[in-house]
């Protein structure tokens, strides 16, 4: 009797022991590190799919089936409300880089966005005036109210002790990069690095830029030029050589009718060249500014190529050509003061390139009038065409033939 109870605490103590070192799973090292791998790629599928797409920006909608999947999954994998986290980030786009953007490195400096973002976001997460000001059209039923708002704790709590059961030990360190990777890589990299370092596509009024054209590791959020020049597209990615994993989730939803995409980045649209520009042609340029620069972005680009090929062999100031091959074709407000007077140098000395960031200048002008009548500015862009066609610079005739042929 006393070897038959000895054999059984022997049998319970291994069987314990064996539990809490590889859990129900049992599985290897290797094998818990690629599930941590899968749960921390699910979380950010969530925040950008559900939080950022769906509920922040209404780009498209859910069905019912995979929202409350991702309301879950984020309760437990972060403890983050649909409310808190869409009115903070409605206002962060409201403010943008304006004293009252919750988390802009240009308010905060980036050091402090970089490290202690998860903490700014939990401050004005606690201002009830954000909440009821940017947090309409969210989750109000009874599991919001009862079960996920105020009971973070809990939600984090459980994927613990889920982690622990599956993996045993090594469930801890699952659990605990679970909780630090949002806070790194939504609240550091993107809210930080985001508007502070990387290249950017379109020059739209913040500074925002994209981190990576492959947009894998944070979902598609890498392309953060890319958002906050079309805010309300589902599809993050605009350029052939830039990929968005969200979107390819949000496609896949879709064809299995889980969800209906409202909108994405509008592309412009080209036809026979007109005459002269009318106001649809109008119309299509200012639906399409962004593009319409970004073209004449490279146009600038090229024109730099060959006017300062001359500049390097008559001059060794090498910081003068660098300057104008990155900063001539940016606005204004965006190149910094210490260029400026290197770029003035180079405009002196170049006629066409100075001709070519006077006419960019006034062809912004035309969506920047909050003045003119539809029909001046239909006229003001025709005088801009013929003007552009008789400099006698190549680039900007082809430029504005290109735009005659421009439709919405």
């Amino acid at each position: 009797m006393i070897a038959s109870d000895s054999g059984l605490f022997t049998a319970l103590h291994d069987g314990l022991v064996n539990f809490l070192s590889n859990g129900i799973t049992g599985f290897s090292w290797w094998q818990v590190l690629i599930a941590a791998l899968v749960f921390t790629h699910i979380t950010i599928a969530s925040v950008t799919i559900y939080l950022h797409r769906h509920s922040a920006h209404r780009s498209l909608d859910l069905h019912p089936i995979p929202s409350h999947f991702f309301r879950f999954w984020l309760w437990l994998t972060t403890g983050m409300v649909t409310k808190e986290w869409t009115a903070i980030h409605r206002k962060h786009h409201a403010k943008c880089e304006h004293e009252g953007d919750p988390h802009s490195p240009v308010v905060f400096g980036i050091k402090k966005v970089f490290f202690e973002g998860a903490e700014l976001y939990r401050a004005e997460a606690k201002n009830q005036e954000t909440l009821d000001r940017y947090g309409h059209n969210t989750p109000n039923d009874w599991v919001e109210r009862h079960i996920y708002t105020g009971r973070s704790r809990l939600g984090v709590s459980l994927m613990l002790i889920i982690n622990v059961s599956l993996f045993g030990a090594l469930g801890l360190s699952v659990w605990a990069l679970q909780m630090a990777w949002i806070p790194i890589t939504a609240a550091g990299i993107i809210n930080g690095i985001g508007h502070w370092w990387g290249y950017r596509n379109f020059e739209a009024a913040d500074a925002s830029t994209n981190i990576s054209p492959w947009g894998i590791i944070i979902g598609g959020e890498e392309l953060h030029n890319n958002h906050h020049t079309y805010p309300t597209s589902a599809k993050l990615s605009v350029k052939p050589y830039e990929f968005d994993i969200g979107w390819m989730y949000i496609s896949i939803l879709k064809s299995m009718g889980l969800a209906s995409v409202k909108k994405v980045a509008p592309r412009m649209a080209f036809g026979d060249v007109k005459p002269v520009a009318d106001e649809k042609t109008l119309e299509a340029i200012i639906a399409n500014r962004y593009e319409v620069m970004a073209g004449y972005a490279r146009e600038m680009r090229a024109a730099c190529q060959r006017e300062l090929e001359s500049l390097q062999s008559r001059s060794s100031d090498t910081s003068l050509i660098q300057a104008a091959r990155r900063w001539l074709h940016r606005d204004d407000d965006k190149v910094p003061a210490e260029i400026k007077p290197q770029l003035a140098q180079v405009r002196a000395e170049h006629p066409v390139l100075d001709k070519m960031v006077t006419m960019r200048e006034e062809l912004r002008a035309l969506w920047s009038s909050t003045t003119s009548t539809r029909e001046q500015l239909a006229a003001d862009l025709q005088a801009w065409c013929r003007r552009a066609e008789e400099s006698g610079i190549a680039a900007l005739r082809d430029f504005s033939i290109r735009l005659r042929s421009a439709h919405a």
